[in-house]
């Protein structure tokens, strides 16, 4: 009796996939994004949007799609990943219909809902498609070149409201740069996977810092040259602040020496010391921070800072209710770089704070399943996508509230932009296939009844 209780096989222990949870969190998502859609409506017309079923049944199938392929293709991937990415994208849709209704001539709601959808396909066909993340790692310097190629040609382009930043051809536009992000997030991880101890622990020693070796060093440096380059070249300051920034961190969670971040950050004061003082575009940015008002004592009128910030203070706590702000009044860029300003007024600090726990939720559920894997690319790539959206949401919201001069960037999901809904959709599908691999049951552990996420060398 005890030796057959002894060679009993173990009981089939399996890790919860919780894809019924990613799908009533989905419903959730769908409907508080229709309530908002149906909430502007009344408060503009008195009545409901008559395509609010159609704007509902849009988003919820593209929810959905997205959901079966996590079902099926990604079984164990983290349950709130896409129920947070389907939430912003409805919410980015609801503000920007809000601001359509101020501008007849101007609408971007049905373009957007386009890239939405674009950015959903990308999505489902990276969660498909992309079977290992570790894959990736093989084109690391096709990417590092690619996302060179990406940076480089909008130079050859006109200036866009004093950036050049956008490609256009004929009617159509896009800001590659959205791009390159995820391009060199590849190239770093794999980079700094390859080279880890190098950097820890060799070369040496000044103002305890280890310092390596200069051909370890190089590329280092080389990097923080190229994030000055786009600053000068394409005068903008968010995209170079966004690419340095993400190698430092990057490079802190390689070699875990806190020296890194200090330096990272001297040097990019430094550069934007330097490019704030003789760039004129940038450095009338930095006026504007440093004294949003001055325009109104000169008799000129509000600027967009001063318009941003007044939205801020109407919104109160609880906010003026959506579609009964004034936001529109900050210009030109209301619906991209200022739209946390209508959102700030209108669901007050309340929506913002929730608003802001989301992104808050996105970026540390990437950061635990990249700190579930064991081997150190898929650990790298995922702490480097969701930096890439703690430090958009930092530099974006930190300009429009007046906390650091203001970028030309776009709120991840939530502001008007092609390039920017597109790229954000496929970081979330990469973290979602880094979170598949985090949380997926090692099939020798689950022979044995022990539970554990599968090794560097297993696939």
């Amino acid at each position: 009796m005890t030796a057959t209780t002894a060679d009993a096989p173990p009981p089939d222990l399996r890790l919860p996939k919780r894809r019924g949870v990613e799908l009533l969190l989905l419903v959730g998502a769908v409907l508080i994004s229709v309530y908002g859609y149906a909430a502007v409506g009344l408060a503009r017309n008195d009545a409901v949007p008559p395509d609010v079923a159609g704007y509902g049944a849009g988003l919820g199938l593209l929810a959905l799609l997205a959901h079966l392929a996590v079902r099926f293709r990604a079984p164990y991937a983290d349950p709130l990943l896409l129920p947070i990415a389907v939430l912003l994208n409805g919410l980015g849709l609801v503000l920007i219909y809000r601001l359509d209704l101020e501008t007849p001539k101007d609408q971007a709601a049905p373009t957007q809902l386009i890239w939405s959808t674009l950015g959903v396909a990308l999505f489902i066909a990276v969660v498909v498609f992309l079977r290992d993340h570790r894959v990736l790692q093989r084109y690391a310097y096709l990417s590092v070149a690619a996302a060179l190629v990406l940076m480089i040609v909008p130079i050859f382009f006109p200036a866009v409201n004093g950036a050049k930043i956008w490609i256009r051809v004929g009617g159509f536009s896009f800001q590659p740069g959205e791009f390159a992000k995820i391009l060199l997030a590849v190239f770093f991880a794999a980079y700094l996977a390859a080279n880890r101890n190098a950097l820890a622990y060799t070369g040496r020693e000044i103002w305890k810092l280890q310092l390596p070796t200069g051909r370890v060093l190089g590329p280092i440096v080389a990097i923080w040259l190229l994030s000055v380059g786009v600053l000068v070249l394409e005068r903008d300051l968010g995209t170079s602040l966004l690419f340095f920034g993400l190698f430092v961190i990057m490079l802190y969670v390689a070699t875990g020496r806190t020296g890194w971040i200090a330096v990272g950050l001297l040097l990019a004061a430094v550069g934007a010391f330097v490019v704030g003082s003789f760039e004129p575009h940038v450095h009338s940015r930095v006026q504007d921070w440093l004294d949003p008002f001055a325009s109104i004592d000169a008799g000129r009128g509000p600027s967009q800072l001063a318009q941003s910030l007044f939205a801020f203070a109407a919104g109160g706590m609880l906010g003026t209710g959506l579609g009964l702000g004034h936001s529109i009044l900050i210009g030109f860029a209301a619906k991209s770089d200022f739209i946390l300003a209508t959102a700030g007024e209108e669901l007050g600090l309340t929506g913002l704070t929730a608003v802001f726990l989301l992104y808050a939720l996105l970026v540390a559920r990437g950061y635990r399943a990249g700190l579930a894997l064991r081997d150190p690319f898929g650990r790298l790539l995922s702490i480097g996508l969701a930096s890439i959206l703690a430090l958009q949401v930092f530099v974006i919201a930190g300009g429009v509230m007046g906390l650091i001069p203001l970028t030309g960037m776009a709120m991840p999901f939530l502001a008007q932009g092609g390039s920017s809904v597109v790229t954000n959709w496929i970081i979330v599908a990469l973290l979602i296939r880094v979170s598949d691999q985090a949380r997926r049951p090692r099939p020798d552990h689950v022979e044995t009844g022990v539970i554990a996420p599968m090794a560097e060398d297993e696939l």
